[in-house]
């Protein structure tokens, strides 16, 4: 028999899930300038 009870999330944890995702499209966003400017994928690793 299953439940069918919606779970329940803490506000905290969907906060920290937006800003975890916000962190991420950012880091992609620079990494796109960086590739875009200087043309490495990792600006002075190669």
């Amino acid at each position: 028999m299953k439940n069918n009870e919606p779970k329940i999330v803490e506000k905290e944890k969907i906060f920290a899930e937006k800003l975890n995702g916000r962190f991420a499209m950012l880091g992609f966003v620079a990494l796109v300038g960086a590739y875009l400017t200087t043309g490495q994928i990792i600006p002075g690793f190669i």
